[in-house]
């Protein structure tokens, strides 16, 4: 079983492309490489694959989190299932995991919501995607110092408050306010539960 990311940034065109595009492409690069692995196409659309589906939260966190760093916001869908068809370019691949991401994925602006997992099990989507939406609800106020510290504190997972803020250029008290105001803890609760969710799925 894989997990497919098929996400939108939203209002791209309030920031010129090229103030954010490399960055994007850099940030993406750590999870694969272009096209085979992850793609952004028609300009503000991108595409993921993410080998092990444990890990799909977690990186729609940090995808969430970069995009609030620099005053944007993404739409995200995940699907869970397989890959039939390999092509050299990700958006021309194909299995359940690409059908499933896709059918959610268009459906995300009418029902105005950001984040959404379809996994064909009813009763886990119906569960995770109600914990999302919950979770949503601060998510989607993250102001740009919360989502900085959550894209940073997730990467350092190991990282003191101390060291946290030496990289944010910021005091550990300042670390302690961030890491409240962002509910990082709340965060982290989220990816445990689904990590023992995912294990309970087959493709």
């Amino acid at each position: 079983m894989i997990a497919i990311l098929t996400a939108d940034i939203i209002n791209s065109r309030k920031l010129p492309s090229q103030k954010w595009m490399d960055d994007l492409k850099v940030f993406l690069s750590q999870f694969g490489k272009t096209p085979n692995d992850w793609e952004i196409y028609r300009g503000d659309e991108f595409q993921l694959e993410i080998k092990n589906p444990e890990e799909a939260l977690l990186i729609a966190f940090q995808i969430k989190a970069f995009f609030k760093s620099i005053r944007l916001d993404v739409r995200m869908s995940i699907g869970f299932g397989n890959k039939t068809y390999t092509s050299k370019k990700i958006t021309e691949s194909n299995g359940t995991a690409f059908i499933r991401s896709g059918e959610k994925f268009e459906i995300l602006k009418k029902q105005k919501i950001n984040l959404i997992v379809n996994s064909n099990d009813s009763l886990f989507d119906e569960e995770l995607n109600l914990i999302l939406k919950l979770s949503l609800s601060f998510m989607d106020n993250w102001l740009q110092q919360s989502a900085t510290f959550i894209l940073v504190a997730i990467q350092n997972p190991t990282a003191t408050q101390e060291e946290i803020g030496f990289k944010l250029g910021i005091n550990q008290a300042a670390v302690s306010r961030r890491q409240k105001r962002s509910n990082y803890e709340l965060v982290l609760q989220v990816d445990r539960y689904f990590r023992k969710k995912i294990k309970t799925l087959t493709a």
